[in-house]
């Protein structure tokens, strides 16, 4: 399976109670959260972070994107 990115807009990506998105990088996806899993087996990759239609806070810069978080 060849992944390159996720998208908002996809409806197989759950999404948290809040809205927020997690999304997993790794060798394996996590049991049940495939759909939210980018694959790096083997691979260099770097992250990329895309806004359509941003919102007030991204302009007034009170929009903080959280950082990426190592989990195991």
């Amino acid at each position: 399976m060849r992944v390159v990115g996720l998208s908002s807009y996809d409806k197989s990506v759950k999404v948290n109670d809040d809205g927020s998105i997690d999304v997993y990088f790794g060798e394996k996806a996590p049991a049940g959260l495939e759909s939210n899993w980018i694959p790096t087996v083997g691979e260099d990759f770097f992250l990329l972070f895309r806004l359509y239609g941003p919102e007030e806070a991204y302009f007034n810069k009170s929009f903080k994107l959280p950082d990426v978080e190592k989990i195991n």
